[in-house]
């Protein structure tokens, strides 16, 4: 509403009245704007009370087989409701035919959706990322990418995609334990989805793990600090291309928790990060040699 004062008595007592947009004075009852465009949510009312409005529909959402625009004719609960037989029948059969005149895409995106909510619960994935994997899924379904391939394989493919569009740090390990999927089959959806479907993900980048490793460690907020300088160090000199992702942030991590003074053995840091302590131990050589931080910790292990 534009007009804050009436132009008639200067007071600032104004009712919008919503049904025939129009901007009116209370004390003079001038009218003072028409057609006044409501902005608000839309509302749809369904009963005769104004206190019982209800939104005009639920949004479109790729978790949902029909992006929420289907209807569903009944569920169990209803049939309780039911006095006759005839009508009990009715419902079933009803239900039956709604069964039979769905597609084959449909049906396998009411299976295939559930599990993806259940991996991405376990995940702990936040909404975002539930959706884009949806979406992606829905895509390599409606391509016939699902062929030849488990539907559970397509969706932590699909869900690691998303992760990775969305810059959410999980690993294949962490997939492939939510899934029960072997990590091998993941990478390889993953890889194939993503080429059939065009979509661009940039590489990982090791800052992104960073945080949730040494919130699992219970590392102080000083050596998260010193391992994002360490990698940044380590980027500029190119020391993480061509390297895994959690390694080196788990590496970056182990020196700066010896440098800080915070006691981490390899193998707790590598059972965190998902990789073994070879690993940690060649990135951890790496760092120490190209970045030139051996002595620094030489002589915090003197103190």
């Amino acid at each position: 509403m534009q007009v804050k004062r009436c132009p008639e008595c200067g007071s600032t007592n104004l009712f919008w009245n919503r049904e025939k947009g129009e901007v009116i004075c209370r004390d003079c009852g001038l009218v003072i704007e028409d057609k006044v465009v409501d902005l608000e949510r839309e509302w749809r009312e369904f009963e005769s009370d104004d206190a019982s409005k209800r939104r005009a529909g639920a949004p479109s959402s790729y978790t949902q087989f029909d992006q929420g625009l289907g209807t569903e004719i009944g569920v169990k609960a209803d049939l309780y409701k039911l006095g006759s037989k005839s009508d009990r029948k009715k419902f079933f059969r009803l239900k039956k035919w709604q069964y039979r005149t769905s597609t084959a895409i449909e049906r396998n995106l009411k299976l295939a959706l559930a599990e993806l909510k259940r991996v991405s619960s376990f995940l702990k994935l936040p909404k975002t990322v539930e959706n884009e994997a949806a979406r992606i899924y829905t895509l390599a379904v409606q391509r016939g990418l699902v062929r030849g391939r488990s539907m559970e394989s397509v969706v932590a493919g699909s869900l690691y995609a998303a992760c990775r569009l969305s810059e959410v740090p999980r690993t294949l390990d962490e997939l492939s334990e939510a899934s029960g999927i072997e990590k091998k089959e993941i990478g390889r959806t993953y890889r194939f989805v993503t080429r059939i479907l065009e979509i661009n993900i940039m590489p990982s980048n090791p800052i992104d793990y960073i945080a949730r490793f040494a919130a699992t460690l219970g590392l102080s907020p000083e050596t998260q600090s010193k391992a994002i300088e360490i990698l940044d160090m380590a980027q500029k000199q190119e020391l993480t291309s061509g390297r895994g992702p959690t390694g080196i942030a788990a590496a970056a991590l182990y020196v700066a928790a010896l440098a800080n003074g915070e006691k981490k053995t390899q193998r707790e840091v590598a059972d965190v990060a998902g990789v073994t302590e070879v690993t940690i131990r060649n990135r951890y050589k790496e760092l120490l040699d190209k970045l030139k931080l051996g002595k620094n910790l030489k002589k915090l292990k003197k103190k």
